[in-house]
């Protein structure tokens, strides 16, 4: 009985390894960040400016989208969208919408900074999709303090949903993640619909916890200036969701 339990907890891990992570010999690690009228922007958890063609391309296509067309990024940017890093879209061109210039943003133009159809595809950029039936959640954040909720709460989240928040504050800082409600679905050993916190800018190490039901976790102070949030649902069972607020504070400074 036990055998059989432990072969399907690995079949689980796969499943879920090969759901969102290697798909076609790609790691897709980017994540969310700004959004409009079904045009987001990604990069990679590596950091900005990682993504070959083929990645960019991929990962649209991973997530259910394409890459977006000139006149679907125009399209956003006529509504505000406005991010000042250039990333791959259609047919191989570089650029981004802005809406308004900056010193160094811009080169003191406003609308899409076109750099053209690049040849070389091995050109590493970030990405712009298209998807008007995408799902917003996670970020990043860079703020000093703020909440962070499961989508559509106070109601109850949707099922088959996966979000990322990579919180970085200054150095010399630390984060405090204090829970302040939480319903997840509860089972066993939380596979199904759970919040990982880990203490690093990624989800491969610093593991801090892995939290479901409907028990106000404890609260998690990290050991440097970045901390990442995870939240993944399963396409069966939801429930009400949860509101954590995370406060920077200076870490040579002692916090109650």
């Amino acid at each position: 009985m036990r055998v059989l339990a432990l072969l399907w907890l690995l079949g689980f891990v796969l499943k879920e390894v090969e759901a969102w992570s290697y798909s076609n010999g790609i790691f897709h690690n980017s994540i969310w960040l700004e959004q409009a009228a079904g045009v987001y922007h990604r990069e990679s958890r590596k950091g900005r400016y990682q993504l070959t063609y083929k990645e960019a391309k991929a990962v649209c296509k991973y997530e259910g989208g394409t890459l977006a067309t000139y006149e679907q990024l125009e399209a956003a940017r006529q509504i505000g969208f406005h991010v000042c890093a250039a990333g791959w879209f259609d047919k191989g061109r570089v650029g981004y919408p802005i809406v308004k210039s900056g010193s160094n943003c811009g080169f003191g133009k406003v609308g899409i900074i076109d750099y053209g159809y690049r040849l070389n595809k091995s050109e590493k950029w970030d990405v712009y999709c298209y998807n008007p039936d995408s799902k917003e959640c996670g970020g990043v954040l860079t703020e000093q303090q703020k909440i962070i909720q499961s989508p559509g709460f106070p109601e109850e989240y949707e099922d088959e949903q996966i979000c990322y928040w990579h919180i970085r504050v200054r150095l010399g800082q630390k984060i405090r993640l204090h829970f302040m409600e939480f319903d997840v679905e509860d089972d066993t050993e939380c596979l199904a619909d759970y919040l990982e916190v880990y203490d690093s800018y990624d989800d491969v190490s610093g593991f801090a916890g892995r939290f479901c039901g409907d028990y106000l976790p404890d609260d998690i102070i990290s050991t440097g200036n970045v901390m990442t949030l995870k939240f993944l649902s399963d396409a069966s069972v939801t429930a009400g969701g949860f509101q954590l607020q995370y406060i920077a504070f200076n870490a040579s400074l002692p916090h109650k």
